[in-house]
């Protein structure tokens, strides 16, 4: 679809590192404390509960790492929407987009119900409420109602607004959370005995840690809105990565001090035999009853309590608010969903129109959907979510790497993010002990999510500049060919690429697919790409002149702002069995082996590679082929078997002594069927030499074309001096092939992932 325009609105830069640490903070201490202590500790057990927030601090920081990075990267409102946009297109990003929304708001909503359940009990218990002509469930939706159109508001007001009032929210639940902590633990090194609490440690068994783990999960999520913030952040690179690992790192510190104040609160006696089941058996106000009978006097525990839900709960709710509002937001910034949700107040330069269809789903949640399975819901759809943003961080590091310009890199990549996936997997099965209803209502809004794409989304996006896109394309038929794609440049050397390509199709008795990446400046808007297709046109009229008699063509013309992206994409989506391609000869970077575009073709590309340089109409009686056992030999014998001329042409397999112990001649006895030419037109030739580079060059005068084998090594990660193929394909002046075979399962992985 052709672009429209990018979208003029834009979010006001006022968010520091201490307003994104305090949002995230904020998110995440709310319900996780004051619902999950008392169910998770009657489901796993007193031992459960805190190795329930440890780990799944773990698990989070571990997301938190592929979080910061891609957020350093790509810092823009929208966080997991961007990302999966980038990293797997438009379908994928509208469903991350669509669970983002969702699982904030319905998060937001928890809050608002904890905030009305604790304070609603604190006037109770002070006998303020006898006066209520109805139930108390209703005064509790009355106030859950009230307190989020509260925080609706205060999102209106702005992000500096929200930031310094979800600040001040913060600081004051971290003094009364950390608090009750310190409290605990004091408590337990003046009472010794208390730590008898933990006995049985987990009585339940260990799968019932994987319940309370998913259940909880949901307080743990509180990085994502620091994502969000991308667009109104000061200095988004450096502070979002920071916000993020320290948020995490904190709150699990907390959370692990204050369930083990929680557990030790309550001191066994003769009307509780085993306080971890009396605290348990109070569910989601079971932290409530522990804390009250931890501190002196009742009054002073509940009302230390109530305070603490307050503060917790209502910046947990500012929070989400916004975070499900900039998800909103970024949907319609990009037309997957109706223009209007991009709108931006002029006043207050606030998302208005998201922000109002986020009040409605908070509102309607919270006051007509039962708590346990809400939070349970929010829960599941975090950990989809989560789990497609790990996998997004290691597609775009892999697929993007050279392009990006990370602020934070994670270490020990791919370990933090694969460890995640599967903690995910695990705990999102897992969580239908808990509910078995938020394994019905987050499939559902996925489902509809796919629905509103297929319909109404995937004819209305707008193209965006992280985009491959197809300007024109003749699709070829579904089959089982052999598929050769030839990536044609400019017109000035298309024939000869061509000339040369036909060969190897002819041998593959292949159908053809040329390719031409559009090269537009960076500069350019996406609208304007189609001003710079002629000459790649010119040159893809020219080669299906020589090709269409031959072969069976078909052709595409693309546009991307990495060329090399775009060409391996487009790889991976036509099924193709082999790339041909040209080369200039000589790196333009030296963090580059053999080119920018090259290196990153020949490391990902999922098929076999062939990369001309200077092969021109020429007859190739003599071919050499440097061996020395690498796994790209035998593809390079049989290329050069299929290049050189058919009536006259010899080759020459050439290996250099006392550098490996290579046996050249039992390598061309066992490949010798893959052979295009007769046996006796091979040969094979060993000498010996210093240098092997030297001695390849050396040798190479006397042929007039040279087909090398490329490294087994990656060429983006070679921070050393450079292997022998690649040394030899810089410096020799003479035609050269250099090849790369598909690699099995290593291929596979590169094309789906």
């Amino acid at each position: 679809m052709a672009d429209k325009g990018p979208v003029s609105s834009e979010l006001s830069r006022d968010l520091s590192l201490f307003h994104i640490t305090m949002m995230g903070l904020g998110m995440m201490i709310g319900a996780g404390v004051f619902i999950g202590i008392g169910i998770s500790l009657g489901e796993a057990g007193p031992g459960g509960l805190v190795l329930s927030f440890a780990l799944n601090g773990l698990i989070a920081l571990f997301t938190a790492m592929s979080f910061a990075e891609l957020s350093s990267a790509i810092p823009r409102a929208g966080g997991a929407y961007n990302f999966a946009r980038v990293g797997f297109g438009r379908g994928t990003s509208f469903v991350a987009g669509w669970m983002e929304w969702f699982a904030s708001s319905v998060a937001g909503s928890l809050y608002a119900v904890v905030f009305a359940t604790y304070t609603l009990h604190f006037l109770g218990e002070l006998g303020l409420l006898g006066w209520l002509p109805f139930p108390l469930v209703y005064a509790k939706r009355g106030v859950a109602f009230a307190v989020a159109c509260f925080f609706v508001y205060i999102n209106y007001r702005g992000a500096s607004e929200t930031g310094k009032v979800g600040a001040l929210f913060t600081i004051g639940q971290m003094v009364f959370v950390v608090g009750i902590a310190v409290v605990g633990i004091i408590v337990a090194v003046a009472e010794p005995s208390r730590l008898a609490n933990f006995q049985p440690f987990m009585p339940r068994g260990w799968t019932r840690l994987l319940v309370t783990m998913g259940f909880i999960y949901v307080a743990f999520e509180g990085f994502e809105v620091i994502a969000q913030a991308g667009d109104e952040t000061i200095d988004p690179k450096r502070n979002i990565p920071k916000a993020m690992i320290y948020s995490v790192f904190i709150v699990t510190m907390v959370y692990v001090a204050v369930s083990f104040a929680t557990v030790v609160a309550v001191k066994s006696g003769s009307d509780i035999t085993e306080p971890w089941r009396w605290i348990g058996s109070h569910g989601d106000r079971g932290f409530g009853m522990a804390v009250a009978k931890l501190l002196p006097g009742t009054f002073l525990g509940h009302l230390l309590v109530t305070l603490a839900v307050i503060f917790s709960s209502t910046s947990a709710l500012n929070a989400t608010i916004y975070s499900a509002t900039r998800a909103s937001y970024a949907l319609g910034r990009d037309r997957m969903l109706p223009a209007a949700f991009s709108a931006i107040s002029r006043k207050t330069k606030t998302p208005v129109v998201a922000l109002a269809f986020t009040s409605i789903i908070v509102v309607m949640v919270a006051v007509f959907l039962p708590t346990k399975d809400v939070a349970s819901s929010a829960s599941i759809m975090f950990l989809f979510l989560f789990f497609l943003v790990n996998l997004c961080a290691i597609k775009i590091r892999l697929n993007m790497g050279d392009e990006l310009e990370y602020g934070f890199v994670m270490p020990l990549f791919p370990l933090p993010p694969l460890l995640a996936v599967a903690a995910q997997l695990a705990l999102a099965v897992w969580l239908v002990h808990m509910s078995f209803i938020a394994w019905i209502l987050a499939p559902l809004w996925v489902f509809s999510g796919m629905a509103i794409y297929r319909f109404y989304s995937r004819s209305r996006t707008v193209a965006t500049a992280d985009e491959i896109h197809v300007l024109e394309e003749e699709r070829a038929p579904a089959g089982d060919e052999y598929r050769v794609m030839v990536a044609v440049a400019n017109p000035r050397n298309a024939l000869e690429l061509v000339l040369n390509a036909q060969k190897l199709c002819g041998a593959k008795q292949a159908r053809v697919e040329l390719l031409h990446m559009v090269p537009v400046p960076d500069q350019v808007p996406l609208r304007d790409a189609e001003r710079f297709m002629l000459e790649g046109k010119e040159a893809m009229v020219e080669a299906m002149l020589y090709l269409a008699p031959r072969f069976p063509l078909s052709s595409t013309l693309r546009y991307c702002r990495n060329v090399a992206r775009g060409i391996v994409s487009a790889v991976r989506e036509k099924r193709t069995d082999m790339l041909i391609m040209g080369w200039h000869g000589q790196p333009r970077a030296r963090a580059f082996s053999l080119g920018s575009t090259v290196d990153p073709i020949i490391e990902r590309s999922p098929c076999n590679v062939v990369v001309l340089k200077g092969c021109g109409n020429r007859k190739f009686r003599r071919v050499l082929v440097p061996l020395a056992g690498g796994p790209n030999g035998a593809f390079a014998l049989e290329v050069a078997s299929i290049l050189a001329d058919p009536d006259e042409g010899q080759v020459v397999a050439f290996t250099v002594a006392g550098h490996s112990k290579f046996d050249v001649g039992g390598f061309l006895a066992e490949h010798v069927g893959r052979l295009h030419l007769p046996p006796e037109r091979v040969e094979a030739k060993v000498v010996s030499a210093p240098g092997v580079v030297q001695a390849i060059l050396r040798e190479a005068e006397t042929y007039d074309l040279i087909v090398i084998g490329c490294t087994a090594q990656p060429l983006l990660r070679q921070f050393t001096r450079s292997p022998v193929p690649e040394r030899v394909a810089r410096e020799c002046t003479k035609p050269l092939a250099m090849v790369k075979a598909a690699a099995g399962i290593r291929s596979w992985v590169k094309r789906w992932v």
